[in-house]
């Protein structure tokens, strides 16, 4: 796979029948339940689960999706999701690149940019990333140069 940034957490993703909209493709709407299942899956890799979220009344919340749709998924399609953590203010903010990928011939279908606030979950409100946060995110914080 031809990544934009080296050594992604991936996931691998199948197009679902449930997935095909009218048009029959995989809709739109589908590929932002991907992009959360990702960072949901690569959160828990780094050790940054429900449970914790909970215990540390934090979560990381999607304030901005960006999204630029190249491609077209169709029906049993296997399909390679890469996520980053690009940028972190350690405080509040944290933003995430991703890029979707057809596995049989790496074409790249989306590629995305999500921002994250970090918030308080008994109130909702923006509060800032607790010691955890800042340690477990930190260690996957991608160097651009």
């Amino acid at each position: 796979m031809n990544w934009d940034l080296p050594m992604p957490f991936t996931l691998e993703l199948r197009v679902a029948a449930d997935d095909i909209d009218g048009l029959g493709h995989a809709n739109n709407a589908v590929y932002v339940s991907w992009l959360e299942r990702c960072a949901w899956r690569h959160s828990q890799s780094l050790g940054l689960d429900l449970a914790e979220y909970r215990r540390l009344d934090r979560a990381m919340a999607v304030v901005r999706h960006e999204i630029d749709y190249l491609a077209s998924a169709y029906e049993d399609e296997q399909l390679l999701m890469g996520t980053w953590i690009v940028q972190s203010d350690q405080r509040l903010k944290m933003e995430r690149r991703f890029q979707l990928m057809r596995s049989s011939d790496g074409v790249t279908l989306l590629r995305a940019r999500t921002t994250f606030v970090c918030i308080e979950l008994s109130s909702g409100k923006p509060k800032r990333m607790p010691a955890e946060f800042v340690e477990g995110y930190g260690r996957a914080l991608h160097a651009q140069a």
